[in-house]
C-alpha cells in the first residue's frame, strides 16, 4: 500500500478521534442556583439570596444541579405563578408574600448516596425588608451556608458538600433548534486534530512524490 493510500485509510479514524475529543470531560460545579421569575420566564439572579430583597408578589426559585457556569445553569422546573403558590396564604398588613419554587434536582445531579426530595413550592410571609434568604429560611429550613456565605443546602439537602467540582461528560445541548455552542464554531481540539490529519496527509504525498522522482 502506498503512503498516500495509507494516509487516506487513516483519515476517517483520525477524524473520528477528533470528534471524540469534542466529548471530553468538562468540569462543572454542584450547587444551588438562584433565579427570579419575570413573567413566564426564569432569569438567573444578579445577586445572592442573602442580599436580594424581593417585593410583595415576587416569584423566586432555587435549583440544585451540576453546571459549568451561570450561562449553563439549569432552571427550576415548576411554572406555578404567584397566585397559585400563595393562594392559601392571605395577605396581612405590614407583611409581604414571596412565592418560592424549590427544585432539588435529579438523581443524576445528586451527591453520591443521596436522593433528592421532590420539588415543591412555598409562600413565605415575611417583613417588608426581608431578604430572599430570610424568606427561604421561614419556609424551607434548615439552610446551610459555607464560610463565604454560599448557600449549600435547603431543607437539609444535600447533607454534605458545597459547590464542589464535578467532572462530567460534555454533551451537545440543543437551544432554539441548534447546539448551544453552534455560534462559536468548531472546538479548538477538533481544529487541532484536523490540522494534524492535514499535516499527516501532506507528508505522505510529499514522500510519494520524492520516491517517484528518485
Amino acid at each position: 500500500m502506498t503512503a498516500v493510500r495509507r494516509a487516506a485509510t487513516l483519515l476517517p479514524a483520525a477524524l473520528f478521534l477528533c470528534a471524540a475529543a469534542g466529548q471530553a470531560q468538562a468540569v462543572g460545579y454542584r450547587y444551588w442556583s438562584f433565579w427570579e421569575r419575570e413573567g413566564s420566564h426564569w432569569t438567573y439572579a444578579t445577586e445572592g439570596p442573602s442580599t436580594a430583597r424581593p417585593a410583595d408578589g415576587d416569584v423566586q426559585g432555587f435549583r440544585f444541579a451540576v453546571s459549568e457556569d451561570s450561562s449553563d445553569a439549569t432552571r427550576p422546573r415548576d411554572a406555578a405563578d404567584f397566585g397559585t403558590i400563595c393562594a392559601g396564604t392571605p395577605a396581612i398588613q405590614g407583611k409581604k408574600r414571596v412565592a418560592l419554587v424549590i427544585d432539588f434536582g435529579t438523581a443524576a445531579d445528586a451527591p453520591s448516596g443521596e436522593t433528592p426530595p421532590a420539588r415543591r413550592t412555598a409562600c413565605a410571609r415575611v417583613s417588608p425588608d426581608a431578604t430572599t434568604a430570610e424568606a427561604l429560611a421561614a419556609v424551607a429550613g434548615p439552610l446551610r451556608y459555607d464560610t463565604n456565605a454560599l448557600l449549600c443546602a435547603i431543607s437539609g439537602y444535600p447533607q454534605q458538600g458545597c459547590g464542589e467540582q464535578v467532572s462530567t461528560e460534555k454533551k451537545p445541548t440543543a437551544a432554539a433548534g441548534k447546539p448551544k455552542d453552534a455560534d462559536h464554531g468548531p472546538s479548538v481540539g477538533l481544529l487541532a486534530g484536523a490540522g494534524a490529519v492535514v499535516v499527516l496527509g501532506a507528508a505522505a504525498v510529499w514522500q510519494a512524490r520524492r520516491r517517484r522522482d528518485a
